[in-house]
């Protein structure tokens, strides 16, 4: 790992670093926030998943975070939304919504995608590991969150990975991307037409099978534009009452899809968060 900032904030230290992953095939960027108590010893930790267009940076300088996880004693990883650099496949037509910095936390199968697209296994696998031989982090307390895409990564790999994680919460998660435009162009193109294929990345069909009963919340503004055509969060309330999987899912008034309503109700995300990573 080469570091490339360090930033004192809340008595902890606000880091960025670059490594070469064998998982997506190229360098990545990714960031850790060390509360001060991980100047003693090994500290919890929350996995933040950023949307569609972001970097690892965007939580890190607009969500207000961590003056919330210096508090709690959490350490908060943000790695970045998709594989990036020279060589990289990106949305030829140059939108905004596929490839480059939305990567869906998937692992592609179809060309040219599959040899760098391989975001999920990069979150779940080679990043913790990383992370546990050279940060002071424990990852037997866990937890992961995330915003837009990000929520539903974060959602996703939480259900796919039973006794990972303690606790998922989401901010304005996609949670049908089999029943949205966004979810059909990114999981059509990274895991081909068979739609069969695409439950696994579905937060809606992974409740239905899903029995560890994770503690989740979720956060979703009346005022998102996205909400109606994108998101969806109605079949996830559907979906978790038909599946008896209790969630706390808060439509929040007023709210629209921005890191203003997330550094609104991020303080109360983190002290879930806590609760479970501390218990």
């Amino acid at each position: 790992m080469e570091q490339l900032s360090e930033n004192k904030i809340f008595g902890g230290r606000q880091l960025q670093f670059q490594h070469t992953s064998s998982t997506v095939n190229c360098d990545m960027q990714f960031s850790v926030y060390l509360p001060p108590q991980a100047e003693v010893g090994k500290v919890p930790v929350l996995m933040w998943l950023s949307g569609l267009t972001c970097t690892d940076q965007n939580f890190v300088t607009k969500a207000g975070a961590q003056q919330f996880a210096a508090e709690h004693g959490m350490a908060i990883v943000c790695p970045d939304t998709s594989p990036r650099g020279d060589g990289v496949p990106d949305d030829p037509d140059g939108s905004w919504d596929f490839g480059l910095g939305a990567g869906f936390y998937v692992n592609a199968t179809q060309a040219p995608w599959a040899e760098h697209y391989q975001m999920n296994d990069y979150v779940v696998k080679e990043l913790p590991a990383l992370l546990a031989a050279n940060l002071p982090l424990d990852f037997n307390r866990l937890a992961i969150s995330g915003h837009s895409m990000g929520g539903h990564g974060a959602l996703t790999i939480a259900l796919q990975n039973p006794g990972m994680f303690r606790s998922v919460s989401a901010f304005s998660p996609i949670v049908s991307p089999i029943n949205c435009p966004w979810g059909e162009k990114a999981l059509g193109n990274y895991l081909g037409a068979d739609k069969s294929a695409w439950a696994d990345y579905d937060t809606c069909t992974l409740v239905a099978k899903d029995e560890q009963k994770l503690p989740v919340l979720i956060d979703q503004g009346s005022a998102d534009n996205f909400l109606e055509q994108e998101l969806k969060t109605e079949l996830l309330v559907e979906a978790s009452k038909q599946a008896d999987y209790p969630m706390q899912i808060r439509y929040q008034d007023g709210y629209d899809h921005s890191y203003f309503f997330i550094a609104t109700f991020i303080g109360e995300h983190l002290d879930f968060h806590a609760r479970h990573l501390w218990s």
